[in-house]
């Protein structure tokens, strides 16, 4: 049975909406903050980046934060190429 595959809408700076497909959620604890990897649901694999997100969650709202901060990045990024390499074992 197919696992259910969680899918956001952001919209671009022009307004158009875009779905994406959330690779994985997760919490850095050195930030105290959650974090989503997400690529574009139309877009090529082999070629699409991953997209990297805040976000905060209150009730049914989902907020999404660029992350602006190289520290913060760098933590982040981190953490996903850990959850990646865990995956692959």
């Amino acid at each position: 049975m197919a696992e259910d595959v969680e899918k956001i809408i952001i919209p671009d700076e022009e307004g158009n909406e875009e779905v994406f497909e959330v690779l994985y959620k997760f919490d850095v604890e050195q930030t105290g903050k959650q974090y989503m990897m997400v690529i574009p649901v139309d877009g090529d694999p082999e070629v699409d980046e991953v997209y990297a997100f805040r976000y905060e969650e209150n009730g049914d709202d989902l907020s999404l934060f660029i992350i602006e901060d190289d520290k913060e990045w760098e933590i982040v990024e981190s953490t996903f190429q850990t959850l990646i390499e865990e995956e692959d074992l």
